[in-house]
């Protein structure tokens, strides 16, 4: 057996006791089993999957995400990932109130970290009712609430945790902490009290001897009823001096402490409720913005996702020798390169340079002879893939060609906005200098 075959075995043999775990909910054991499957293949398909499902299991659903979206990006056609994003994707509001939710655990650990345990409580339990399945906000709580004695909901969150995740590390802890701090509490006292005889002594057990406490002394007929009269004398003497003499001024202290905490509570009151009108105009004025930036944001997501489906298609035709260089150009000018990653501009670099190389000489030759025939439309068209391919190109005479090409099809503004980049970023190449003279131009 060769060395790729023992690797894809070794890959494999980890993928299965993967799903093994998985399907008896050892979601932990599973992500070992699955990242190390992953080590040995880096490309098995079913392996990368299964891991975005376990860990969409613990509630960790950016982190499937990623799992999916690199699984596609491996095998575009027949990839059960694409049908998981897609779910996603469909599923808005869940997607949003998980957003929400992890945002707010990250908040609760700050919280934990500064002793404010009872924010961190609020804002764990909005978490997990946003998103039930976060292992980690539920082992949070569960830490939290043991920390503060309330071991009945520590429990509750130990279990629920187990539930979806049986071999935990931290799970299984706290839930031996717990049992240590149950068996603790429901340790016997070694000085258990027995009772009181009948001639007035009390017994007590300390380990396995038996304490007897004598019975108290009685008083004596005559002396005792005289000391027991001077004792209730006095007693009525002193609850009359603090009655009448320390009892009003004691009272009227506290009054005018009631009275001072009282304004300053209705200072504090008044600056609450600044604030909170203030944060009300703040979140009406969000409210009314996030609107445009969530779709914005949406169709830049998309726009990047098309970047490298297309990169892709490209760099498979270039190698399979199956498109023409002109298909190809027009594919590769769709592309933002500077949206890519490490490996997708790699190969848009290489693909690039290869067509590039050919095509530009070509274009550019014929947009010169449409721009110098009148024909600008036309120029327009060639210059923009010229410029596409290398806005420098001929000291970059044929990105100012293209803002000429636009001054002379009467498209003031376009051209304005060729010769502003030109100075500004060409400033001492052959067309950035002219550029600033038909700048100076077009404002007289």
């Amino acid at each position: 057996m060769d060395y790729t075959k023992k690797v894809i075995y070794q890959s494999n043999y980890w993928y299965n006791d993967g799903l093994a775990k998985a399907n008896i909910r050892d979601l932990s054991g599973a992500l070992n089993s699955l990242r190390r499957s992953l080590q040995f293949n880096r490309d098995n398909i079913a392996a990368r999957n299964l891991l975005g499902l376990v860990y969409y299991g613990r509630g960790e659903i950016v982190e499937a995400l990623v799992e999916w979206v690199l699984s596609k990006n491996i095998q575009r056609e027949d990839n059960i990932a694409g049908y998981f994003i897609k779910q996603i994707q469909q599923d808005t509001a869940k997607l949003r109130l998980t957003n929400q939710a992890i945002k707010k655990y990250n908040i609760s650990i700050e919280y934990a970290k500064q002793d404010a345990e009872d924010m961190a409580l609020i804002q764990l339990n909005q978490a997990i009712k946003e998103h039930p399945d976060f292992v980690k906000a539920h082992q949070l709580l569960a830490l939290l609430y043991m920390n503060a004695g309330d071991l009945k909901k520590a429990t509750k969150h130990v279990r629920i945790a187990r539930a979806l995740d049986k071999t935990d590390e931290i799970t299984l802890r706290y839930a031996h902490e717990l049992d240590e701090i149950k068996k603790e509490q429901e340790r016997p006292n070694p000085m258990a009290k027995l009772g009181k005889n009948k001639n007035g002594t009390i017994s007590y057990k300390v380990g396995n001897d038996t304490i007897i406490q004598p019975a108290p002394a009685t008083f004596k007929d005559g002396n005792g009823r005289y000391t027991v009269l001077n004792i209730v004398i006095g007693v009525a003497l002193g609850v009359a001096v603090m009655m009448f003499l320390i009892m009003p001024a004691t009272l009227s202290g506290k009054q005018a402490a009631l009275n001072k905490e009282m304004l300053s509570f209705s200072d504090r009151i008044a600056v609450q409720e600044a604030q909170i009108s203030a944060l009300k105009k703040e979140l009406e004025k969000y409210q009314a913005s996030e609107e445009p930036v969530a779709k914005e944001a949406a169709e830049t997501g998309d726009d990047v996702r098309n970047y490298y489906e297309t990169i892709d298609t490209v760099y498979t035709h270039w190698q399979n020798s199956d498109m023409s260089d002109a298909d190809l150009l027009t594919e590769l000018l769709k592309i933002k390169p500077d949206s890519l990653g490490t490996s997708a501009r790699a190969k848009y670099d290489e693909v690039s340079a290869d067509v590039f190389s050919r095509q530009l000489p070509k274009i550019s030759e014929q947009a010169k002879s449409s721009y110098d025939s009148g024909n600008f439309e036309e120029a327009i068209g060639l210059l923009t893939q010229v410029v596409g391919m290398d806005k420098s190109y001929e000291d970059a005479m044929y990105y100012y060609m293209l803002g000429k090409a636009y001054e002379s099809a009467n498209n003031k503004d376009q051209a304005k906005a060729i010769y502003q980049d030109l100075v500004k970023n060409y400033a001492e190449s052959a067309g950035g200098k002219e550029a600033a003279t038909s700048l100076e131009g077009l404002k007289e």
